[in-house]
């Protein structure tokens, strides 16, 4: 999978992170159609935008992703967001629970 190059319009805060949630599988492994109010939430995201979060001092930690990165984050954590039509998540650092490599 390419990463995304685009720039994106908005910058998040410190420590926070805006993702592109990846479409889940429409259907179940034994072929099975899932209407919509089956479907969980997507855990898996492209990040479109980071900023990293800062010491106490002032400088900035090691970043966790970059963007474009693909991402495994906790169920519940962000808040949802609609930018341009499209719907996105705003996280916080420590809702990262993976990093693709």
């Amino acid at each position: 999978m390419a990463k995304a190059k685009a720039k994106f319009s908005y910058r998040p805060a410190p420590g926070r992170l805006i993702v592109k949630p990846l479409e889940q599988t429409e259907r179940t492994e034994g072929g099975l159609y899932l209407p919509e109010s089956a479907k969980e939430r997507p855990q898996l995201g492209e990040v479109v935008a980071y900023t990293v979060s800062r010491r106490d001092d002032g400088t900035a930690n090691e970043p966790l992703c970059e963007i474009g990165d693909t991402i495994f984050h906790s169920k519940y954590g962000g808040t949802e967001v609609k930018i341009g039509g499209d719907d996105f998540l705003i996280l916080r650092e420590d809702d990262i629970l993976a990093v693709q490599q």
